[in-house]
């Protein structure tokens, strides 16, 4: 379009045809140039700007050609054609000097930049909230959930084991610090049984898994110890609420009928089988695993485990399956309980496999626009919605799939793959490119949010979490571009004076900050996008398995002895 309006401005003797051959040259240089920025730059966003800066001066300069005076328009367009030379000249070193760069380089400036998210947010919260669970990035301040009741300092154990991977150890010898001398469970307040375990003696497992500090490990062992009257029912299905001074235990009032919920009864398994082996005392081990018997003596429903069950009566509540909220990590520890076992615990992988061809046969399908999804069941009938919890899926897939029954590796593999596209889906057909709390499959629509309760972002990791594991199987180099995507769409629409805030609208042209950084960014969003750049050699998979929080626990035949050859493998 430029060089068009230019050709118009002089008379049609002005160009002799050496010259329009130039022209045509440069011209078709600068669209290539162009197309080449745009899909082969890890930085094109500033390079682009920069031609498109100069471009757009040179069409200004072009509007004051007339057709009465050719002179002046060939000197105009001499003028231009050196402007443009130097522009493409100097263009294209740029991205030569980007293109050269080894691909160990690239990946360092990535991982530079996730660096400086870890530190960016934990600096904000050290600032604003340190001693608070959370910390709110717009108002400046700390945030507590009821979900702690008034234990404090979620987001120091959460990003403990962050912290030391990242090999921010200044930062870590500070956390541990405030653990050692401030971290008191010793409170009359109601807890969440299921968000104590998996963020709390979760984060204080790894740390001592990696570090070494008897501090961790004796702080995990008196929390689970707190946790043990959640278990005093009739049934032996924990309680999802627990006082920890009364030990009295209740269920959440909204849950069907006094029910215990699947994803909190189901997700202690990997944390108490660790507490068990680091205290020798086999009452953590016992519980967790009486609840796997409840669970073997129940009909399944089509083979589907219903969210609720009535701890009192040991009988399901309503007919709700999901593998998002509400069910999503009791599937993955049945995996990861195998696993972790060192693929000794049989009873766990016949699990797991059963209940993934359940949900394959029953809730897994496939959009008219080719989209798999796993949707909802609810007494018979599917939901066609899928949640940003359940995108976990496609990477738990993928851990899976190598012991596969049957020869259904391959299978599982493209399963995964699916999923991890329907997720990513979820993030492009929105205006911040950050994906909503629930998109759905209906009405018309696909991967999209149509509902306003369901639109918000609130640094979810588990689609992020996908890609890692993906990135780890297949090194396909689309997932780390869309880790990298959602990088940029964090960094421009979460990212503010004082931290990293959720949004309310990911649809919005403009975010909507909810003034929130959850624990878990720290914990998981950040540790999966920074794992998902780095070796596979760093916690590598065979030798480490995360928590539903992201924390790793040693897999396999490690004995607990700090100079095993799994914890060797970080160094």
């Amino acid at each position: 379009r430029m060089m068009r309006k230019n050709m118009k401005s002089a008379s049609p003797t002005s160009f002799r045809l050496t010259e329009k051959f130039i022209l045509l040259l440069v011209f078709s240089a600068f669209i290539t140039l162009c197309f080449g920025a745009i899909f082969f730059l890890p930085d094109s966003s500033k390079l682009l700007s920069g031609v498109f800066f100069h471009s757009s001066a040179v069409e200004t300069n072009t509007r004051t050609g007339t057709d009465s005076d050719s002179n002046v328009a060939v000197g105009t367009e001499e003028k231009i054609l050196t402007k443009i030379r130097k522009d493409h000249e100097k263009a294209l070193v740029e991205a030569k000097d980007t293109l050269q760069k080894r691909p160990d380089e690239i990946k360092q400036d990535i991982q530079d930049e996730k660096d400086k998210m870890m530190t960016f947010a934990w600096d904000s919260y050290k600032r604003y909230a340190w001693g608070s669970n959370e910390l709110r990035p717009v108002s400046k301040q700390g945030h507590s959930s009821n979900l702690f009741g008034s234990i404090k300092g979620a987001t120091i154990v959460d990003a403990l084991d962050t912290l030391y991977i990242m090999e921010m150890f200044e930062d870590f010898d500070m956390a541990t610090e405030w653990v050692e001398k401030n971290l008191d469970f010793n409170v009359n307040a109601e807890v969440s049984v299921f968000e104590v375990n998996i963020r709390f003696v979760g984060g204080l497992l790894s740390a001592y898994y990696l570090s070494g500090k008897e501090v961790f490990r004796r702080k995990a062992i008196e929390l689970g110890e707190k946790l043990l009257p959640a278990f005093k029912t009739p049934t032996g299905i924990p309680w999802a609420l627990l006082n920890l001074k009364s030990g009295i235990g209740r269920n959440w009032p909204w849950a069907s009928g006094g029910s215990s919920i699947l994803a909190e009864y189901g997700t202690l398994h990997l944390e108490f089988m660790h507490l068990s082996k680091l205290s020798g005392n086999p009452a953590f081990a016992e519980k967790v695993m009486n609840i796997r018997k409840v669970l073997n003596r129940l009909e399944k429903p089509q083979g589907l485990y219903p969210n609720y069950l009535n701890p009192n009566s040991g009988q399901w509540g309503q007919h709700h399956v999901s593998v998002g909220g509400l069910g999503d990590s009791f599937y993955e520890y049945l995996l990861k309980a195998w696993l972790m076992s060192d693929k000794t615990d049989e009873e766990g992988k016949k699990l797991y496999y059963e209940a993934l061809q359940a949900i394959e046969t029953s809730l897994m399908r496939k959009s008219s626009g080719g989209l798999t999804y796993i949707a909802e069941w609810k007494g018979g009938l599917l939901e066609h919605k899928m949640g940003h919890l359940t995108c976990f899926a496609g990477g738990m897939i993928a851990l899976g799939a190598d012991g596969a029954p049957e020869d259904k590796t391959g299978h599982q593999m493209e399963q995964a793959s699916e999923i991890a596209r329907t997720c990513h889906e979820s993030y492009a057909r929105t205006t911040l490119k950050l994906g909503p709390e629930a998109f759905r499959f209906d009405g018309g629509v696909e991967a999209i949010a149509t509902r306003q309760n369901e639109k918000y972002f609130i640094l979810r990791p588990e689609v992020i979490e996908t890609y890692m594991y993906m990135w780890r199987f297949t090194h396909d180099p689309k997932y780390r571009e869309w880790g990298w995507e959602a990088v940029q769409a964090l960094e421009k629409h979460c990212r503010v004076e004082g931290g990293y805030s959720g949004v309310r609208d990911v649809y919005a042209s403009s975010p909507n900050h909810d003034d929130v950084q959850q624990s878990f960014y720290l914990a998981e969003t950040l540790k999966y996008l920074y794992l998902l750049f780095s070796d596979d050699d760093h916690l590598p998979l065979e030798h480490w398995v995360f928590n539903t929080e992201a924390h790793p626990l040693p897999a396999g035949r490690f004995d607990g002895r700090l100079d095993s050859p799994v914890l060797e493998s970080l160094t």
